[in-house]
């Protein structure tokens, strides 16, 4: 007699260990504040807004995980939606492996999400949730290109670097998050690819090494990552917007 499938269970994990250098001194990115609330709690959320996902994994600072704790505590999450916050590594792939450790055993799929993406539609989310479910082992949400990409020989800082080659745009595609996965692939890849230097920073890349098919799915435009002081100029805007469409 066959065993009856598992049921489906969901859990996000958002890598927030990272100082975010790029947008200056002061606190780590992930706790910069986007509209007067930290752009982790609006990354939690944007987990959280979808009905599959019943769990949210916060990897924190490697001594941050209190602090973190209460910042979760102190905001108005859903309630049909469970945390963890757990200790993170020195390094994302790192923090994402210690992040899919503390998954309970029930998990069968497991999303990977940017803190530095706080806006990400719940739409984009149920999308990459449903192509896992359909059985892909691996999903990415991406965008095609706006602009033209030269690959080029890389020089030292602030000289010219010669064009080597310009790859065709239309089959190019900037990936985004949340990433989805097939728990025992995204384990298995954790296992299989070794960590180099600062590690993997796309956990697809990683299930690309191991010969799986990683597939992509349509993003969405408000799904930057919010990187650069510009990035927050934007992300405040597309927020201010919301707020007035959706009256929150």
């Amino acid at each position: 007699m066959s065993e009856e499938p598992r049921p489906h269970r969901t859990a996000a994990v958002i890598p927030a260990a990272g100082r975010g250098v790029r947008l200056g001194p002061g606190a780590p990115k992930a706790l910069r504040a986007l509209g007067g609330t930290p752009m982790l709690i609006h990354a939690v959320r944007a987990m959280a807004a979808s009905r599959a996902v019943s769990l949210v994994v916060v990897v924190a600072p490697p001594d941050g995980a209190p602090e973190v704790k209460n910042l979760l505590d102190a905001h108005a999450l859903p309630e049909r939606t469970d945390y963890l916050v757990v200790p993170g590594g020195e390094t994302r792939q790192e923090s994402v492996r210690l992040g899919i450790d503390a998954l309970p055993d029930a998990i069968t799929s497991v999303l990977v999400h940017d803190a530095a993406r706080p806006l990400v539609p719940v739409e984009t989310v149920d999308a990459v949730v449903e192509a896992v479910r359909d059985g892909a082992p691996a999903v990415v949400p991406a965008l095609p290109l706006a602009d033209t990409v030269k690959q080029v020989e890389p020089r030292a800082k602030g000289e010219p670097e010669p064009v080597v080659a310009t790859p065709e745009r239309a089959l190019l595609r900037a990936v985004q998050t949340p990433q989805g996965f097939d728990r025992a692939t995204l384990e298995r890849a954790h296992r299989t690819v070794a960590q180099v230097g600062e590690g993997a920073t796309d956990c697809a890349g990683m299930v690309e090494r191991l010969g799986a098919p990683v597939v992509v799915v349509p993003g969405h435009e408000e799904a930057f990552k919010v990187t650069r002081p510009l990035d927050l100029v934007l992300a405040e805007a597309v927020l201010a917007r919301r707020r007035l469409t959706d009256g929150f």
